[in-house]
């Protein structure tokens, strides 16, 4: 079983903390990973506010292609309406040189009204048919070694991507899907799924199989495995491990509802957008209580034994997928994130590592 580091750069929930500090703490997490074993490391694109702030994801794999040596690195994920493709795809055939073959390429369309609303030229509205026409010019630049495009958002004369690209990216694309909309586009990309484990992955199984269809409906073969983004926390006290476990989850949905307003009703005014408006309608429902409590089913924290048991029924639940977790969040204090990964290396890792 394939299992990462997710890099979060958030400052919400840490005190006094600077946006340096933030930086050196990711950066130290993300050496020890790749010192400590772990299969890749995925960085985020986010901008401007506490909740998340990693500007150009790629610009930072660059540096850490230089000071790693054994974990693959993946965007996850480059928000495709905020990128043009033509620069997408030059930093990523640049970054997979620098890289020697160890990127992975993941991609998302953005959810939050607050980061749209400082592109002032790109209409959130507009996120689905962005995503889908310049995500489909990367990927085939990619593949061939030029991008064009004739569609109404990114008209691209033929040009020549250098440096060219010299791999394949078919097995190493990944694109964020929750809504059934970004379930079918990421199997039509020919991309893993990715998913955040923010409810009942029994909840989760009717878009898994969805995407499991549409990706065979589209290539002919079977779908690659997805890929679970969780929130760990790791600890050899189950009592302590359940309490802090509980209060960094706790901070961190708080960050989530600030940041995306998931429960807000603007999602029913936005194209493209009506899934998350219907699940706004059912947060209201179930408040900032039940969204935790979804949350902590879905997250995988405790001891060694505990986290190795709920991955374990998620897989047998699911079948064979991919994780990839954030040690840092929700006011973690440094040393315990450390030792969470540390723990999580020494004792859990190994164990997935065996899994087919």
């Amino acid at each position: 079983m394939d299992a990462g580091v997710q890099l979060v750069f958030s400052s919400y929930g840490w005190k006094g903390i600077t946006d340096g500090e933030v930086y050196e703490q990711e950066l130290k997490l993300a050496r020890l990973a790749d010192e400590l074993g772990f299969d890749v490391i995925w960085a985020v694109e986010h901008h401007f506010f506490d909740y998340s702030f990693c500007p150009d994801n790629t610009e930072l794999l660059a540096y850490l292609a230089g000071v790693t040596a054994n974990a693959d690195l993946g965007t996850a994920a480059v928000i495709m309406p905020w990128n043009e493709p033509l620069r997408v795809a030059e930093k990523i055939a640049l970054l997979d040189h620098l890289a020697q073959g160890r990127l992975r390429f993941g991609m998302g369309r953005g959810l939050s009204r607050r980061e749209y609303a400082a592109f002032p030229k790109i209409e959130m509205g507009e996120s689905r048919d962005r995503f889908d026409e310049g995500a489909a010019m990367v990927v085939r630049a990619l593949e061939t070694g030029f991008i064009e495009g004739e569609g109404p958002h990114y008209p691209q004369p033929r040009i020549e991507i250098r440096p060219r690209p010299e791999r394949s990216f078919s097995d190493r694309l990944y694109a964020v899907a929750s809504s059934d909309d970004s379930i079918e586009s990421a199997a039509r990309l020919g991309a893993s799924m990715v998913m955040f484990a923010d409810r009942p992955w029994e909840n989760r199984m009717p878009g898994i199989e969805r995407y499991r269809e549409h990706f065979r409906d589209f290539h002919g073969r079977a779908a690659p495995p997805p890929m679970t983004a969780d929130f760990m926390f790791c600890h050899h006290d189950a009592d302590y491990a359940a309490e802090a476990g509980k209060q960094y989850l706790a901070t961190y949905l708080a960050s989530v509802l600030d940041h995306y307003e998931v429960m807000g009703d603007h999602f029913a005014d936005i194209k493209g957008y009506d899934a998350y408006a219907s699940a706004a309608k059912v947060l209201q429902k179930i408040g900032e209580g039940g969204m935790l409590e979804g949350f902590l089913k879905a997250t995988a924290t405790g001891t060694p034994d505990q986290i190795l048991r709920s991955l374990s029924d998620r897989r047998e639940l699911m079948g064979t997928f991919e994780l990839a977790s954030s040690f840092r969040y929700g006011g973690i204090p440094y040393d315990e994130a450390e030792a969470s990964m540390r723990l999580f290396a020494k004792e859990v890792l190994p164990v997935l590592q065996s899994w087919d």
